[in-house]
């Protein structure tokens, strides 16, 4: 799990180590969109693919709405992801009476799966460079304001024409910060069933504690199966099932959904990030922690329901925290200092490049200033975000929203509520999964208590929030009176357009109709003051990288596949060697050690099988590819095209991910497919199963 320690950051970041990371991609650096591989450096590493070994690897990759990856693992439609990334699904199935999260789901047969209650999986079909059309579209003339408007329309434009002509989930992805468009193509399904996921302490051996650190011992994994039309989808493109993994210094790929990264960001931005940002969304996580926790306590089943939510929020809390320590870090700053510096340099040398990129930075400078100035109002006047709401709060507000969007033409909706993406939203809009309104009460009053504190109480969005009320008092009256927990409600709701809405009595709808001209004031200035702005600089700025660098470098990562290049490789820490694998004899070994006493305890069914299990057997493996949040649950393959591994995490060297790679620490974390047939056949009685993995073993994509 992509998950941050906050002690002992960056102990052995030196500034001889990251001077090299101003050098573009190094051996292994790079989250490559698959239409332009650096198939040269591949080359160079001793593999170069074959489309048909490219296409197979993109057809089987998928994107896990959720916020994951995972992929294809046999040809009826099975697919594998990581345990963290299903727990949402296993929460909402869940019930006080069957756990799935703390004791495990295992299905033996097809009749047992269990329906997701809204997760959807994508598989990327196409892709097609649209950049020349997003930018004719800006007019001749046209202001900085009207210049981002027209782009926007012309993105909505071709994503409807796209959708309505093939029926595929069409999305326009801004690449190299707006120096290129492309479309990318979906075939959707939301027929996705659990098959099996261990226990979740299995899956998240060692606890927070050995969280972003390796060694590592977790079986964090679980499979699910993609139906079509009522029957397993027939995957013709997987990845058949490596017994036996990888060896020490062989080479590993990585086929995911990097979710974002920062890059390629100039250094006004990045200051925001460290001033702004990242201080905003750890206090706001904190909260949220410390009121999951703080409900947790009242029971038993207050601790079931909030544990999903409490894993996510300090998953981000940890990400955030070593966002806060690697921009400290003086090396950091100095080897981004200086990839702005020769590009800008490059730039100034050349009198056409000068004049027509030279401004690009002093404009993207007077943005985030605007930014600052008005940063209180634009992170606190808000139900949802990381300082969130909770569900509840978010669904009245997507609700008002979708209704005041749907009156617009397609093209002057906000993307999320255009045509091309309401299947998505009405399939999250409208989930049947359980909301527990006791958990609602608190996170609302704590986003409203913190929004109190931030704006102060004569803020126009706290006057109408509040109505003289307590936070406490307002959460107490929204969640008690609201019908939005029947889904049934929200589709009424929805189904009645702008009149019914603002005509209800639900007393959570009349607070979000109340607040959402305040949030939705931000948003619209924020995008006309900041994000048109800036979205110019930037694109100044990619042309510029573009003329001094070319194509040679890969995008900042937008939730959209890529493939990193690596092998499986050890590294030194301090003093000492850090093996590249770890073994079930080593997590006993582990356990033992705390005389199994939490976190460090295991299972019933791990204890019962260790007579079973060969202790020989691989449980864990790190390589040197190049992954962030997004691609938990992104396949391991190797040169044949086979699953050798599934990411999981990173270790502690690679928090400073987010803005620059160090090939020689940085390490994906990965459970071995060795690891999961062991569990399957020795620990878990799922040899059918581990049957279908490997029926397709023998199948090679590539000689």
């Amino acid at each position: 799990m992509r998950i941050l320690k906050t002690k002992a950051l960056f102990p052995l970041l030196t500034l001889c180590g990251v001077a090299t990371l101003g050098q573009w991609a190094t051996a292994a650096e790079g989250m490559w969109t698959l239409h332009n591989l650096p198939m040269d450096r591949m080359q160079a590493v001793g593999f170069t693919p074959s489309q048909e070994w490219i296409d197979n690897a993109r057809l089987a990759s998928v994107r896990l709405n959720d916020g994951g990856s995972g992929s294809f693992v046999s040809p009826d439609g099975l697919l594998l992801s990581n345990h963290h990334v299903a727990m949402g699904q296993l929460s909402a199935v869940s019930s006080p009476e069957k756990d799935y999260v703390k004791n495990g789901f295992f299905a033996r047969q097809a009749e047992e799966e269990l329906p997701c209650k809204d997760l959807e999986v994508n598989i990327l079909v196409s892709m097609e460079n649209v950049t020349a059309r997003v930018q004719g579209a800006v007019k001749e003339g046209a202001t900085t304001e009207e210049a981002g408007e027209q782009r926007k329309a012309e993105r909505s434009l071709i994503e409807k024409e796209s959708k309505d002509a093939t029926g595929l989930r069409s999305n326009v992805v801004e690449l190299y910060q707006g120096g290129e468009y492309w479309l990318y193509r979906y075939k959707q399904f939301t027929d996705v069933r659990l098959v099996m996921a261990p226990e979740h302490q299995a899956a998240f051996f060692g606890g927070d504690l050995d969280n972003f650190t390796y060694p590592r011992h977790d079986s964090d994994f679980a499979f699910f199966r993609v139906y079509e039309n009522g029957q397993p989808y027939k995957s013709e493109h997987y990845f058949p099932w490596s017994q036996i993994g990888l060896k020490q210094n062989e080479l590993a790929f990585v086929t995911g959904h990097p979710g974002s990264t920062e890059r390629l960001h100039t250094l006004a931005q990045l200051q925001t990030i460290r001033d702004l940002i990242n201080p905003f969304a750890v206090d706001g996580l904190v909260r949220m922690r410390d009121t999951l926790e703080a409900y947790g306590k009242q029971g038993s089943e207050q601790e079931r329901q909030r544990e999903a939510n409490l894993r996510s929020v300090t998953n981000s809390l940890k990400v955030y925290e070593g966002r806060v320590a690697a921009m400290k870090n003086p090396a950091l700053m100095e080897a981004k200092v200086k990839e702005e510096k020769d590009l800008r340099d490059a730039v100034e040398r050349n009198p056409a490049w000068r004049a027509k990129y030279g401004q690009a930075w002093t404009q993207i400078e007077e943005t985030q200033k605007r930014l600052a100035a008005r940063s209180n109002e634009y992170y606190y006047r808000r139900l949802g975000g990381v300082i969130s709401g909770g569900g509840l709060a978010n669904l009245a507000k997507t609700i008002v929203t979708y209704v005041e969007q749907a009156a617009k033409p397609n093209e002057k909706r906000w993307p999320e509520f255009r045509d091309s993406s309401l299947d998505s939203l009405r399939q999250k809009l409208f989930s049947t999964a359980p909301i527990y309104p006791g958990m609602e009460k608190k996170l609302l009053a704590e986003a409203l208590k913190i929004a109190l504190k931030k704006l102060g109480p004569q803020d126009p969005f706290i006057v109408a929030a509040l109505a003289g009320r307590t936070p406490e008092e307002t959460a107490q009256v929204a969640i008690s009176g609201t019908k939005l927990l029947d889904a049934e409600y929200r589709k009424q709701l929805v189904a009645g357009g702008l009149e019914t809405v603002k005509a209800s009595e639900d007393p959570l709808i009349q607070l979000a109709v109340k607040l959402t001209p305040f949030i939705d004031e931000m948003r619209t200035w924020y995008e006309k003051c900041i994000e048109a702005a800036e979205v110019a600089g930037k694109t100044l700025i990619a042309q510029a990288r573009f003329a001094v660098y070319g194509k040679t470098q890969y995008p900042d990562a937008t939730f959209t596949l890529r493939l990193s290049y690596g092998k499986a490789a050890g590294y030194e820490q301090g003093t000492t060697l850090v093996p590249y694998k770890t073994t079930f004899g080593g997590l006993f070994d582990r356990a033992k050690s705390f005389d199994y006493k939490p976190p460090y305890d295991l299972p019933a069914k791990i204890m019962a099988a260790r007579g079973k299990i060969d202790m020989d057997t691989p449980l864990n493996f790190v390589t040197t590819n190049d992954i962030i949040g997004g691609n938990s649950g992104s396949p391991v393959i190797n040169k044949e095209g086979e699953l050798v591994g599934l990411i999981f995490d990173g270790n502690i060297d690679s928090l400073m991910g987010d803005f620059l790679f160090d090939e020689t620490k940085n390490r994906a974390v990965a459970v071995h497919s060795a690891a999961i047939l062991e569990a399957l056949t020795k620990i878990y009685d799922m040899g059918g199963l581990a049957a279908a993995l490997t029926q397709g073993a023998i199948r090679r994509i590539q000689d």
